[in-house]
């Protein structure tokens, strides 16, 4: 089958030539023509399958046939489409600029940590695709910025993770402001109860679609583990698994935002040029991140799994669990990061005893085996890369001529270091505190 079966806009066709698609995916091949004849949809279908162009392809063609409006202000958008985060929201907003490049087609994305102003002041055009995250859009309908009572279509994408991030009471609040009658497609990486009794809410008689996720047995991805012994241990594998030679691009998962920030820190300290990117981090911070690890300005993320999500590099060639994720399913979005592109990837999960039970789950869920490899470090070990790597670095540092030799205690967390009280300043930078002050304890 081809992308010509389905009968698309020349426009569009065009399009789908231009970015060299060839033959639908699975879920396109089943999602788009149900679609096209205007029923909902349940779909449960992973990142990595291609399911951003089963619903964007369609709904393009939709709204372009139908009679445009007059510009005016405080119109309905003609398509709705709710992301979890505003990285996937960005990179549905880029997909469909892609497919709508030769279309006359005015596509907006309202997330939060861009400026309201801005967002008010593109939502005065007539839009036609509206992709938001839920928070955002929730205050713009509150200050009647914008109306959704005469919307063609609502798209819920990555409802499982709507879920988690407790998403459901605001999008319910949304489908309140829509006439109710608009078409409803709605996709998930995992279908059970919780889902299906949302799904009750929002969808008529839905289509179901089910694909078998590629992605959870991908051939080109390796998948290791390494038991270790504690977080020291952690940290030396992970040291040795950076100094691979294969390594061109790593994403590194974190469970914490505390523990990625700490994570990059050390990293950066062994010279790597390593970058955290989670929620914490205002969105001018992220988009600049994300451009600069795309533009491989950047070697080494150190991510949460929402903040990861919808990153789509092809080069990256290792994805690290430094702790493994809660949800088996978060494990399929996290590896699916590498072995993209018919390239080839490892998934590396460094596992503590606590969390071997978490990888048997994965293995059997995802119908795979994991290859585990026995660590030959001790936790004894980590002292001597550390003082390794930080003597290098520190001495790079004091070569610039920054701080004279005699300055080690100017600084108050270098005087605390060192036993000195914190509220005993010395008057200049440039000199070095005066001897009469004593130390409360004797450095350790």
């Amino acid at each position: 089958m081809s992308f010509s079966n389905f009968g698309f806009i020349p426009p569009i066709g065009k399009a789908i030539s231009r970015i060299n698609y060839s033959t639908p995916t699975p879920i396109q091949e089943q999602c788009i023509p149900v679609v096209l004849s205007g029923k909902d949809v349940l779909a449960s279908a992973q990142t990595g399958t291609g399911k951003t162009a089963a619903f964007c392809l369609p709904l393009l063609n939709l709204v372009e046939k139908k009679p445009k409006h007059k510009h005016k202000r405080n119109i309905s958008p003609d398509v709705l489409i709710l992301s979890p985060t505003r990285e996937l929201a960005t990179q549905i907003e880029q997909e469909l600029k892609r497919f709508s490049h030769f279309m006359d087609t005015n596509i907006v994305s309202v997330v939060g940590g861009v400026s309201y102003k801005l967002q008010n002041k593109l939502l005065k055009s007539n839009v036609n695709f509206l992709v938001a995250t839920p928070g955002r859009l929730m205050d713009l309908v509150k200050q009647r910025k914008i109306n959704l009572k005469h919307i063609d279509a609502l798209v819920i994408d990555e409802a499982d993770r709507m879920l988690d991030m407790g998403f459901i009471p605001d999008i319910k609040k949304i489908f309140e402001s829509t006439s109710q009658d608009q078409q409803v497609l709605m996709f998930t990486a995992t279908l059970n109860k919780q889902i299906e009794k949302i799904a009750q809410q929002f969808l008529k008689d839905p289509q179901r679609i089910a694909v078998e996720q590629e992605n959870k047995s991908n051939k080109n991805i390796q998948q290791i583990a390494y038991p270790v012994a504690d977080y020291n241990q952690k940290k030396l594998v992970l040291v040795d698994v950076l100094n691979e030679a294969d390594l061109n691009q790593a994403i590194i998962f974190t469970a914490t935002k505390r523990e990625a920030d700490r994570l990059s820190d050390e990293l950066y300290l062994m010279n790597h040029r390593s970058k955290t990117l989670h929620g914490d981090m205002s969105q001018r911070e992220r988009t600049r991140t994300i451009n600069r690890f795309k533009n491989n300005e950047i070697q080494i993320l150190v991510a949460t799994d929402v903040a990861a999500r919808g990153i789509d590099v092809d080069d990256i060639t290792h994805v690290i669990n430094f702790d493994l994720p809660r949800q088996v399913e978060d494990y399929i979005h996290r590896i699916g990061r590498t072995g993209r592109a018919e390239r080839k990837g490892k998934a590396i999960s460094l596992v503590i005893d606590k969390e071997k039970f978490m990888l048997q789950k994965i293995e059997k869920y995802a119908n795979i085996k994991i290859e585990v490899i026995k660590s030959t470090h001790s936790t004894s070990d980590l002292s001597l890369v550390y003082k390794k790597k930080e003597s290098g670095f520190k001495k790079k540092r004091r070569s610039s001529g920054s701080r004279k030799k005699n300055d080690k205690f100017t600084s108050s967390s270098k005087r605390k270091k060192h036993g000195f009280k914190a509220d005993v300043k010395a008057k200049s930078r440039r000199r070095p505190v005066k001897k009469n002050i004593k130390p409360l304890a004797t450095a350790s």
